[in-house]
């Protein structure tokens, strides 16, 4: 049976010789490859045509970690501690996400993923959580190690996340200075933090289409951590038996 075939959303990067490029961290195609999926970068130069003849060709869809999304796409206006924002790549991800769910294909969302997902059907966020959503956790811990487990969060029973990850508290690593406000018509929250911060969520009736604010791809020493990857993996091979019998 040969491997699905998993798109990753990408980053605008430079190099050192000042070369710009396009790319993403290492751990979150490795954490495909290890799960049994094919990954493939899809860079932000593509038109909103060529992104739907993509998604003919790929089973799946990761959206990555990154900087932030223009608050100004969700009614909000731009925050001093908005940072990094890329119109080329939230109109991506946007696309993407509202392409795929009219296929139904699986997808799978992270920290930044997890945001643009909420955004792009119909949810908002906090521009800056220490500001406009103070409590006792710090969410954003990117002085520590990326697998450094800087707080729990509970995992919702009856939720598809439970069935992966378990049901009550697991500890989580947080990189993120943003989070949920609003969350989308049609998802459901399936993790939360101590201060009431939604974690993860899922799209309710759907054949697989989960996301989490936290990074699985830098916790996969942690077994539970891979279920993640192994699931859509998995829901990605379905998509593609059934697109070899459609060809």
């Amino acid at each position: 049976m040969p491997k699905p075939v998993i798109g990753l959303t990408t980053s605008r990067k430079v190099k050192p010789t000042r070369q710009p490029a396009f790319g993403t961290n290492i751990p979150y195609p490795k954490s495909v490859t290890d799960a049994g999926g094919l990954p493939v970068l899809i860079p932000l130069n593509l038109s909103n045509e060529d992104l739907d003849l993509l998604l003919t060709r790929v089973d799946g869809i990761l959206f990555t970690g990154g900087y932030d999304v223009d608050p100004r796409l969700y009614g909000n206006q731009l925050h001093p501690r908005v940072e990094g924002v890329d119109a080329d790549r939230d109109r991506v991800e946007i696309h993407l996400v509202q392409a795929l769910i009219n296929l139904r294909k699986p997808f799978f969302g992270i920290c930044r993923g997890f945001q643009v997902i909420n955004i792009a059907l119909g949810g908002s966020l906090y521009e800056d959580l220490p500001e406009q959503f103070p409590g006792e956790i710090q969410h954003d811990n990117h002085n520590h190690p990326r697998d450094y487990l800087a707080h729990t969060v509970d995992v919702q029973s009856g939720t598809r996340l439970s069935e992966l990850l378990g049901t009550g508290a697991i500890g989580v690593n947080s990189l993120h200075h943003q989070g949920i406000n609003r969350l989308a018509r049609g998802l459901q929250p399936s993790a939360m933090s101590p201060d009431g911060l939604v974690e993860a969520f899922e799209l309710a009736g759907y054949p697989f289409g989960l996301a989490v604010q936290w990074h699985p791809e830098e916790l996969q020493e942690h077994a539970s951590m891979h279920n993640l990857f192994q699931a859509l993996v998995q829901a990605c091979q379905s998509d593609s038996s059934c697109r070899e019998v459609e060809e």
